[in-house]
């Protein structure tokens, strides 16, 4: 299925939908850095990267017409506007792209479209916004009409190793999939099942080679822990990924392959880091820093440091040849705005599914 781009950043949405069988037509981004990324890895033949037409253009120049008929419009408008860490700008502030977002749509006229964005665009202060927004995507231009869904998502739940909160805004052509409503996609993994490999099971523990500790949970989690351990019904699905399992096997940094030590990392109130035996907060860019210790994990003996490059590239899904040629600080900022893999594969992949079905004439769940 052919799909087309925008906000690409350094390419978490798009490497989550090329695995799932979408061919990129074109991946629009500003941000000069991110397009080197891109391309940097490009030049090291890093699977479905290496076929990917990005162009580093303002998505307000494109004429989106050329590209009508495309199965799916997709991308990230700039969070900023919406994020409970930003100004809080909303529509107001001059790198709002919803707008772009609607043209685009408006003049693809693709059967489906899936944008992703902060779950601050849900907040109370915008909801006039968000339901213009939804406003427009639903009738993008005369003639054009498409069932459109406000998902909530935790990106923990479809197998990304962060718990991180966003809203994805997904359309399908009303043409194609008639008067049958979105059915949202199932989350195919779960806190509950983690905390029952960790501690009724302890396979957990087994797994990483180390001591079952079954009754070392979070206070937060006793009263879930205790109600598993009465009822002794096994979750279904599979297990919340934790840090620990994401950066299983990458050891402590070595200086390669952007594994590279970070100083400066430190503790203080409301400034913790990420427990090794969770999924970890969600990262960070930290334009305006980065107050929670999101980019910092806590080590088994209680000391923090920053995650290296590797390692925050690890949490959003990113194979470990993708490599990112900028300084740490750039390379947080590019991961910290990137779209999880895990994410994008399962959001992706249930649209896909639902395109494939009947010609798309029925919306089914994952």
């Amino acid at each position: 299925m052919r799909s087309v781009e925008m906000f690409t950043g350094c390419g978490g949405l798009a490497m989550g939908l090329s695995r799932i069988g979408f061919h990129h037509d074109l991946l629009v981004e500003w941000n000069k850095d991110a397009v080197e990324t891109v391309r940097h890895n490009q030049e090291l033949c890093v699977e479905h990267v290496r076929d990917w037409p990005i162009e580093r253009r303002d998505v307000r120049e494109i004429s989106w017409r050329q590209f009508a008929g495309a199965d799916l419009v997709a991308g990230g408008p700039p969070c900023q506007p919406f994020s409970i860490g930003g100004k809080h700008g909303g529509n107001n502030d001059h790198r709002d792209m919803w707008p772009q977002a609607i043209r685009a749509v408006r003049e693809v006229q693709p059967r489906a479209f899936l944008f992703e964005n902060v779950r601050g665009l849900t907040r109370r202060a915008f909801a006039g916004y968000l339901d213009s927004i939804v406003s427009g995507l639903t009738r993008p231009g005369p003639g054009i009409r498409y069932e459109v869904a406000v998902l909530n998502v935790n990106a923990a739940d479809f197998g990304a190793a962060q718990k991180r909160h966003r809203v994805v805004i997904a359309g399908l052509r009303a043409d194609t999939v008639g008067s049958v409503p979105i059915v949202r996609p199932f989350p195919t993994h779960s806190h509950d099942r983690l905390l029952w490999e960790q501690f009724v099971t302890g396979q957990y523990w087994d797994e990483h080679g180390l001591p079952r500790n079954l009754n070392s949970f979070d206070k937060l989690d006793a009263v879930r822990v205790r109600r598993l351990r009465e009822q002794m019904i096994e979750p279904s699905g599979k297990r919340w990924v934790t840090v620990r399992d994401a950066l299983h096997g990458l050891g402590e940094p070595n200086g390669e392959n952007n594994h590279v030590f970070q100083p400066g990392a430190r503790v203080y109130k409301g400034h913790t880091g990420s427990p090794l035996d969770q999924p970890a907060k969600a990262l960070k860019a930290g334009d305006h820093g980065v107050p929670g210790g999101e980019n910092m994990m806590v080590r088994d003996d209680g000391s923090v440091r920053y995650f290296t490059i590797r390692e925050a590239a690890r949490l959003q899904g990113l194979p470990d040849d993708y490599s990112f040629p900028r300084s740490w600080t750039e390379s947080m900022r590019q991961l910290g705005n990137a779209v999880p893999v895990e994410l994008a594969q399962a959001i992706g992949g249930w649209m896909h599914r639902i395109l494939s079905t009947d010609g798309g004439k029925a919306a089914i769940a994952a």
